[in-house]
């Protein structure tokens, strides 16, 4: 029976989209459709999530975009403002499992520049982890196995009797390749059954 349960951050505990912040900043549908898949796509992002710093990947995209360099220094500075609310039934469950002395954790694809003050806003989550492995200040990223095989043994856990849960397919597969027992997040109901059947909840 598992023991653990190590939890994903975005889109499986909070909602995130780049167009939380910029259907703010930008009023034309089409051009926000544009903007945010020709120029702060997912793959510029990810460099903040492999450690990069803002400055760096800022700087090099406005060079190709130098029309849109207001919008994307908006992107550090506001960054927080792309991050929903919690995914619909799972701050509840968080609440259930720590309520049964589950021990939380996290991996988490995220920027060392970013992490912290989003770790503060949401101290009334966060302070039931008792620990949590971020990418960007590792400079390793799901779904490379190191980084699962680091997080198990800073959080003293057995990959075996440890749940990993995420929304992302490749991510899971990273973490079956470790031995972890890998939960594929499609929403609280069907993971609340999954948690359900190994005994967790």
């Amino acid at each position: 029976m598992p023991t653990a349960v190590i939890f994903d951050v975005g889109r499986v505990l909070y909602d995130w989209d780049p167009r939380f912040l910029y259907r703010r900043l930008i009023d034309d549908d089409r051009a926000l459709d544009a903007f945010v898949r020709d120029v702060v796509t997912h793959e510029w992002h990810f460099q903040h999530d492999a450690g990069r710093d803002f400055a760096d990947t800022s700087a090099e995209l406005v060079a190709l975009y130098p029309e849109h360099a207001e919008l994307i220094a908006a992107w550090g500075p506001r960054f927080l403002e792309s991050i929903g609310d919690p995914m619909p039934g799972m701050h509840g469950l968080v609440d259930d499992l720590h309520d049964r002395g589950t021990p939380l954790y996290a991996i988490t694809n995220f920027s060392h520049e970013f992490w912290p003050p989003f770790r503060a806003r949401e101290a009334t989550m966060f302070d039931r982890f008792r620990d949590v492995v971020v990418s960007g200040e590792e400079k390793m990223v799901k779904p490379d196995p190191a980084i699962y095989a680091l997080a198990l043994d800073r959080f003293g856990l057995t990959a075996a009797e440890t749940v990993f849960i995420d929304d992302n397919a490749a991510n899971i597969a990273g973490a079956k390749s470790v031995g972890l027992i890998a939960l594929h997040f499609t929403g609280e109901p069907k993971l609340r059954r999954e948690l359900v059947e190994l005994g967790l909840l």
